[in-house]
């Protein structure tokens, strides 16, 4: 049964979020402070947060930037508001998905279920833990095959010019969507696509932020190569060194 910690300060919110996500057959716990949930993400094992953004402690998108450094349990925000920067934001610092209140119970059930069945489900304690294996997905892909890459899909490990690359997972499932199809230039929406994040979402913006902080990693092990192309326009590709 999958676990999931509910992080919300309003006791109506709460109560229906657990009522909702318990008649879906999910198992819950509740916490109203940001502070107390990273405490318990140290300690327990969950499958998914739902994190309030608006709490009274730390802010969700902190309290989210914290939990991503010790581990990558997928996150849904709710938040009251809707403007798309917040979306952006918090695709950006490791949200999976974004709930604009007021908002049916069961939508969010059907998110968390989707969620779920993109990455496992399976519990992600204290230790950052790589995306699962999904079914064939017209971005998902197998080994690389150029020798500047080397892709362990049994650790959810990229490795380039022999050293490893410390990557969240969004990075990771955008860096093998890219290495799948050298050559191919994929959209923005495409490579959404990947991340299992509808392209209606109002998150394609935040595709560059990712390839950014992807490019900035790749350098750091060959300053001289630029492996990831920009296409004005059109969006990114994969170019093997030759």
């Amino acid at each position: 049964m999958p676990h999931i910690l509910i992080v919300e300060d309003e006791v109506a919110i709460a109560d229906t979020l657990v009522y909702a996500l318990q008649a879906d057959g999910f198992s819950t716990q509740w916490l109203g402070l940001a502070g107390q949930a990273l405490e318990a993400l140290a300690r327990e094992s969950f499958d998914l947060v739902i994190l309030d953004v608006g709490l009274p402690d730390i802010s969700g998108f902190e309290a989210c930037k914290r939990l991503r450094r010790f581990s990558e349990v997928p996150v849904i925000f709710l938040t009251a508001r809707s403007e798309e920067i917040d979306r952006v934001v918090g695709l950006e610092i490791g949200a999976d998905d974004y709930v604009v209140k007021p908002f049916s119970p069961r939508e969010v059930a059907a998110r968390v279920r989707a969620i779920l069945k993109r990455v496992g489900p399976r519990s992600v304690g204290p230790h950052p833990v790589g995306p699962q294996p999904a079914g064939q997905h017209p971005a998902e892909p197998g080994p690389a095959t150029d020798a500047a890459f080397r892709i362990d899909l049994q650790r959810y490990q990229i490795h380039y010019h022999g050293q490893l690359l410390n990557l969240t997972r969004h990075e990771f499932r955008l860096l093998q969507a890219l290495l799948a199809q050298p050559e191919r230039v994929f959209s923005r929406a495409q490579l959404l696509d990947a991340l299992g994040v509808a392209s209606d979402a109002g998150y394609e913006r935040s595709v560059d932020s990712h390839i950014k902080s992807l490019r900035a990693k790749l350098r750091l092990v060959a300053a001289a190569e630029e492996p990831i192309r920009t296409h004005r326009g059109l969006g990114y590709s994969y170019q093997p060194e030759h």
